[in-house]
């Protein structure tokens, strides 16, 4: 694998294919330690994917997951509904935290890429996801 130094990220190219033998896949290593791994192949859009905020949304992720599974164990042990209502919403709210970080991230970098790019098909795919995301 050849390594090259770019201002935020080190660059690795995977010598061969995907499993379905197109494009080679790209890993990029980020300042903060996160990493990206995507492939320019037919069925990607032909923009460089950049994720600053990763490691934080796993970490949100994990903690939604583990209130998620407390909420759970309340039911289980037959909680009161109002106290778990209260967790649900809490549950929700971090949902909807994570989802804005992730769109704050998409826009600050791959779309602007995207447009940068003139990708149309980047800018309809985040339309259609946005619509998911606010329904």
């Amino acid at each position: 694998m050849g390594r090259t130094q770019q201002s935020d990220a080190v660059e690795t190219h995977n010598k061969g294919h995907e499993a379905d033998g197109h494009e080679p896949v790209h890993t990029h290593i980020m300042a903060d330690g996160t990493v990206v791994t995507h492939s320019h192949g037919a069925m990607d859009h032909g923009h460089h994917h950049s994720h600053t905020q990763t490691k934080n949304v796993l970490n949100r992720m994990s903690r939604l997951i583990g209130h998620l599974e407390s909420t759970k164990r309340m039911i289980e042990d037959g909680r009161d509904c109002s106290e778990v209502l209260v967790q649900l919403s809490a549950v929700r709210s971090a949902i909807n935290s994570v989802g804005k970080i992730i769109l704050k991230d998409h826009l600050e970098h791959c779309v602007v890429d995207a447009v940068r790019d003139n990708d149309k098909e980047a800018i309809d795919q985040l339309n259609k996801a946005i619509n998911q995301f606010i329904k």
